[in-house]
Parts: C-alpha cells; sequence; structure tokens
C-alpha cells in the first residue's frame, strides 16, 4: 500500500479523534489556550490538505463545536473548492446545520458577519436554514438578535411585516397579533405574561419584575426544555422549587449519566432502583436491534481521578465510562465490568485514586472475552507504560491472530500530541465524546490499526455521507 495513502488515512483518522473530543475549553491536563491552538491547527491542516475529506467529517459523529469550525471554514474558503465540490459540501453544510442546535447555529452567523463572510453560496445556506426554522416568531423572541444578524447577513427581509417591527421596531406596536410576540409585549408590565414565555427570554423578565427566583422556577417549570431542567434542577431544589424535575425516562443515555454522577452519594444510594433503571432502560434503547448481540464482552473503564476534567467539563469522562458500562451491559451476552479504582457499584462511581490500567487489562484478558473495550483518557500511570507492555505482549505472543478483538475509547483530546493519546500500537484507538456513538466508533476504529489505508476509508466515508444525506431527504 502506497505510504502516501496510509499517511492520509492517519491523518483522517487523527482529526476525526479530534473533532469529536475536542471543544477548546480546558482539560484536566492542558487549559483552554492550549486546546485552541492545536484545534485550530487541526483544522487548518486538513482544509489546506484534504479539503473533500474535511467536508466529509460532518458526516461522523462530530461535536457540534467542531461541526461548526468546519462549516465556517467552508465557507469563507469557497472559491477553492470546484463546482463538483461545492455541491457535495453545500448538501452537507446543510444537513449539518439542520442538526445544530439553533443558538449555536445563530452563533455561526454572527461569526460569519464579523469575518465577512458573505459569498453567494453563504447567503444561500443560510436562507434555506432560516427557511426551514419551524416557528419563526419563537425564533425571533427567543434568539432576537441571532435572527436579526442572520436576516441582515443574508441581505433577507423578515417573513412578515409584524416580525420585522419586532426584530427592529419592537415599540412601534401597541399590539401584535402573534400571541407570542403580544405575550412579549405584555411581559413588560404584567407578571402574569412571563409564564408564557421561553424559559431564557423570561429569565429576563423575572428579574426586572423582582420575582423570587424559587417561585420563578416553580411556576416557569412546564416551559423548561429538557435540557433547561437538567441545567437548573440543583439551583431549583437549593432555593426551594419543587415543580422543576427531570423526566428521566426520556434523557439521553450520556446526560442521564451526567446527571447521576452530578447527585451526592447518599441521593443515589436513596434512589438506587429508579436511577439504575433510568439507566439500563437508556442503554436498551441506545442498544436497540444489537441488544445481546456482541458475545462475551470485558470493559476497563477509568474512574480514576483525571475523569474529573474541569470546571467546563465536570465529570465528562466518568459520565462517558458510566454510560458505557451500561450500553455495553446491553450489547454484551455475557459482561464484565472492571474499574480502574477496583469498585464494584457503578451507580457510586466518582474520580479517585490513580489509573492502574495495566492491572486492569491483564485481569480483564483473564476473563477470556470475545472483545475487550476500554475506556479511558489514557494516561496510564500505576505504573506508567505497564498497559502498552500488556497489549503488545498480549498481541504478540498470547493472540498473534486475534481472537479477542480489544479497542480503546478516548474522551479526551491531548492537544500536545494533536490527538486522543494512545495506550498502544498494537491496539485501536477511537475518540468518543458520548457513550450512543460506541458501537459505530468501535466499527472506525479498526480503521486506525494501520491495516488499512485511504481507498477503504474513502469508501467508509462515502458510505456514512450517503446514510447521513438520506436521514435528512437528500440524494446524493
Amino acid at each position: 500500500m502506497p505510504a502516501e495513502g496510509l499517511i492520509a488515512a492517519e491523518d483522517v483518522l487523527l482529526f476525526t479523534n479530534a473533532a469529536i473530543t475536542a471543544t477548546s475549553q480546558r482539560e484536566f491536563h492542558t487549559d483552554a489556550s492550549e486546546q485552541r491552538l492545536s484545534l485550530d491547527f487541526l483544522h487548518a491542516y486538513m482544509l489546506g490538505n484534504y479539503r473533500d475529506l474535511y467536508a466529509a467529517v460532518l458526516a461522523l459523529d462530530i461535536n457540534d463545536h467542531n461541526a461548526a469550525l468546519i462549516i465556517r471554514h467552508l465557507l469563507a474558503t469557497a472559491r477553492e473548492a470546484t463546482p463538483g465540490r461545492r455541491a457535495v459540501e453545500g448538501r452537507l453544510i446543510a444537513r449539518r446545520l439542520a442538526l445544530l442546535p439553533p443558538q449555536r447555529v445563530y452563533a455561526l452567523i454572527a461569526e460569519l458577519r464579523g469575518a465577512k463572510v458573505n459569498n453567494r453560496r453563504t447567503r444561500a445556506i443560510l436562507r434555506d436554514w432560516l427557511a426551514a426554522r419551524p416557528d419563526p416568531v419563537f425564533d425571533a423572541v427567543k434568539y432576537r438578535a441571532g435572527v436579526k444578524t442572520a436576516l441582515r447577513h443574508a441581505h433577507l427581509a423578515p417573513p412578515d411585516p409584524e416580525l420585522g417591527d419586532f426584530l427592529f421596531r419592537p415599540r412601534g406596536r401597541k399590539h401584535y397579533a402573534a400571541p407570542l410576540l403580544e405575550t412579549w409585549r405584555r411581559a413588560h408590565y404584567e407578571q402574569a405574561a412571563v409564564y408564557e414565555l421561553p424559559f431564557t427570554v423570561a429569565e429576563g423578565f423575572a428579574a426586572r419584575h423582582g420575582i423570587a427566583r424559587g417561585a420563578f422556577l416553580d411556576r416557569i417549570a412546564p416551559r423548561m426544555t429538557r435540557g433547561e431542567r437538567l441545567r437548573l434542577q440543583e439551583s431549583a431544589r437549593e432555593r426551594g422549587a419543587t415543580a422543576v424535575r427531570t423526566d428521566l425516562a426520556r434523557m439521553p443515555l450520556t446526560r442521564l449519566a451526567s446527571y447521576v454522577l452530578g447527585l451526592p452519594l447518599g441521593d443515589r444510594v436513596a434512589r438506587r432502583t429508579e436511577l439504575t433503571g433510568a439507566l439500563r432502560a437508556a442503554a436498551r434503547r441506545t442498544a436497540g436491534a444489537a441488544a445481546g448481540g456482541w458475545g462475551r464482552v470485558t470493559a476497563v473503564l477509568d474512574d480514576s481521578f483525571s475523569t474529573h476534567a474541569s470546571g467546563h467539563k465536570r465529570r465528562r469522562p466518568l459520565a462517558v465510562a458510566l454510560a458505557s458500562h451500561h450500553l455495553l451491559e446491553a450489547l454484551a451476552g455475557s459482561y464484565t465490568a472492571l474499574w480502574t479504582s477496583g469498585r464494584r457499584d457503578p451507580l457510586l462511581a466518582y474520580p479517585f485514586g490513580a489509573t492502574p490500567l495495566g492491572e486492569r487489562i491483564a485481569d480483564a484478558l483473564e476473563t477470556g472475552p470475545d472483545r475487550l473495550v476500554i475506556v479511558s483518557d489514557g494516561w496510564d500511570n500505576a505504573p506508567p507504560g505497564m498497559a502498552a507492555e500488556v497489549l503488545r505482549v498480549w498481541r504478540e505472543r498470547l493472540d498473534p491472530d486475534g481472537r479477542v478483538a480489544v479497542v480503546h475509547l478516548n474522551p479526551v483530546y491531548d492537544a500536545g500530541g494533536f490527538d486522543v493519546r494512545r495506550l498502544s500500537p498494537a491496539v485501536p484507538t477511537a475518540g468518543i465524546r458520548d457513550a450512543e456513538d460506541l458501537p459505530s466508533l468501535v466499527g472506525l476504529a479498526h480503521f486506525a490499526t494501520g491495516r488499512t489505508g485511504l481507498p477503504e476509508l474513502r469508501a467508509h466515508l462515502d458510505t456514512r455521507i450517503a446514510a447521513f444525506l438520506a436521514a435528512g431527504g437528500e440524494a446524493r
């Protein structure tokens, strides 16, 4: 296989790992500036050397931060793409924009405006995205500054005169026909109207009216989104609000794991049946038809002190490990979990101690699994390097035919290495952001072994692009 193809494949996989895990925020071992500089370099390198593959990464399970960066860079350099590539890029951008949270898209539009990126393709993509928004009035109320910036940047008129008055001349009307706009107008002088507005808008009015926080949270609870309930539940409890409750049955697996880890240990013990049942139910939903089909699975799960991460990403690596534990339990025919701390009760997990990955991996291989999954940030330090040596000896002497499928999933971007930290060249490593992506990442990880090159990776990306666009009603 040509060396150039292998290098290109390695570069794409390295960037994909970064795009899944990195958010330009502080991690346990590196600060925000290091993260940002490292990630900016990777984006510039990929855009300059592999533009088509750079765009194709939009079809993978990358995080929203990197999706927005890719879109911004592609739109800013539209002249560098051929007409055929621009067409594919446009469909990928449109599909990814439809999946991004609206507040992130409006922030992206503001960045494009600040950078004076306003070519014809950018305006057309923004026009189509705005036209597809399900409720322009709701967007105008909740994201007013963003909507105004988007309309100005795309050279668009408001959908109707009333909405235009609300956005640009809000005090020019004494009455609005649209109920939500009229509610917004009444909320300036009528407290009851505050509770009919979206939560983030109502917060400002509540402060203006001097409404007590606890009373406000109780009454506004029905208007909160699931994410808002999750973020505010702890502060609501501290202020005596009782109506803010999170619907555990509907929460995604990794987000549910983050919620559980945010509870005091005493609360977790008291609610053991409820919390464990919710985690297992979310895992079964995620596993779907693959449940029970993975044979004998053993997991090595990192709950060392470094899984505390940082103030920006508090306990995120541990949440991924806890969610992966429950998903692997659902996927496996028989399952064994080994935590680095040695604890046996995953519900009571918390960041603690060193990272004896080598010992746990040796213990895991002794269980005779068909598949070994390691979820860790890769900082093997008790003793350093033991994990790599265990895996090397296992592959070279005890299992040269690869009877046991071993994969390392790493939720933390290593800015210094421009990649997620790897345990051993003998074992494929992939970045992971959410446990829900675990099955597809295990499939992607085999490209990191060095035995497959760029043609195979391109074929895989083409398949993912076709499925990605088809899911949004696009034909490639």
